[in-house]
């Protein structure tokens, strides 16, 4: 697989109350992708970039909402998420917790 593939399919980590349990309680990681990354694509690019060994990798496509944008309708954009299980004795540290 192209290295320089695997280092543009994961675009941010989702930080969110929901995915800031998941990480503490059931070692899932939520990952913003592209939206045309595969799941086999999802798990080697966290395993190179983050050294850590994926369970499963599950993927959601958000479609976005519409909304009015002062008088004109208008729509956020799409978004595809991946909530990623790393395996027993994994961890990734996101964020800037001391």
């Amino acid at each position: 697989m192209n290295q320089d593939r695997l280092l543009q399919i994961l675009v941010a980590p989702h930080v969110s109350e929901k995915a800031t349990l998941l990480a503490e309680d059931a070692r899932q990681h939520v990952f913003k992708v592209l939206p045309d990354a595969t799941k086999l694509e999802i798990r080697k690019a966290v395993e190179a970039l983050f050294g850590v060994g994926v369970e499963n990798v599950r993927v959601v496509n958000i479609k976005g909402k519409r909304k009015m944008f002062g008088r004109r309708p208008g729509k956020r954009n799409d978004l595809r998420k991946a909530y990623v299980t790393l395996r027993e004795g994994s961890d990734i540290e996101i964020g800037g917790a001391e």
